[in-house]
């Protein structure tokens, strides 16, 4: 099992980023949880901040300029984030996401979670027991 220290949220809805870090906090509180509201914001951070290496990403599929894809694509061209393992987040989790997602590097596909309990567990099983 890795430990996960750090865990960076790409999502431009502050609401659902407002919930994940919630149910990051409440299932390992000694996690930190950092957030970008955009694509291009988080690929800015990642460039600006060369000691920030984040032991999982999790991007949301739906947004403006540069989407889940486009973001995943960019983000596993920075060499230090090559082995990180980045999820891809979105209401609607289709065969075909998934196998596009895991062609260009992305641990998993998931489907976001109705409930905060739904997003507690699906957290506890990849942060706490991966």
């Amino acid at each position: 099992m890795s430990y996960i220290k750090q865990c960076f949220y790409i999502d431009d809805d502050a609401d659902d980023r407002e919930l994940f870090c919630e149910a990051v906090e409440t299932i390992a509180p000694e996690i930190e949880c950092r957030t970008s509201s955009t694509g291009l914001e988080a690929l800015g951070y990642l460039h600006e901040n060369p000691d920030f290496n984040p032991d999982c990403i999790f991007i949301d599929m739906n947004m403006p300029m540069l989407n889940g894809v486009e973001s995943l694509e960019e983000i596993r061209k920075i060499s230090r984030l090559a082995h990180t393992p980045i999820y891809l987040f979105s209401t609607m989790a289709s065969p075909s996401f998934r196998e596009k997602a895991a062609a260009l590097g992305a641990k998993d596909f998931l489907e976001k979670p109705s409930s905060m309990q739904q997003m507690n567990q699906m957290l506890t099983r990849i942060l706490l027991q991966e």
